[in-house]
């Protein structure tokens, strides 16, 4: 995937496609909440997300269907990435300290404990 940014317009439309999985014009406009945008609006952004390689679509006569071509968690984890090297100089241990250290509660870090443990152990187990 490259690793094109989205807007936040674009990043919304493609958080209520993944939701969907699959849909029409209208389905996706009916994701947002009132008042909702014109379909011009969104069909543009819709366009855009096509030409950037994010939506694909089938055309049912003069209509389309969308659907993601980027999961939601390829995308989180190319976002995240981007993050990493333009805030914490590439660095995933001064990201993670970053949070560890002002954002998270003992059992919020307890809990990601764990999780690194069970990963460290996965790993081990497959060497």
């Amino acid at each position: 995937m490259e690793s094109k940014e989205l807007t936040k317009a674009e990043e919304q439309v493609m958080q209520f496609l993944w939701k969907i999985n699959k849909g029409f014009l209208k389905d996706i406009v009916d994701q947002f909440p009132e008042p909702k945008p014109a379909y011009t609006t969104v069909s543009t952004v819709i366009r855009v997300l096509v030409k950037k390689g994010f939506i694909g679509y089938n055309t049912y006569g003069k209509i389309n269907e969308y659907y993601p071509l980027v999961s939601k968690n390829d995308y989180f984890k190319n976002h995240v990435k981007s993050i990493i090297t333009n805030y914490f100089h590439g660095s995933t241990p001064e990201f993670a300290s970053f949070f560890a250290n002002d954002q998270l509660n003992l059992s919020e870090l307890e809990e990601i404990k764990k999780m690194i443990e069970n990963k460290i152990k996965r790993i081990k187990s497959n060497k």
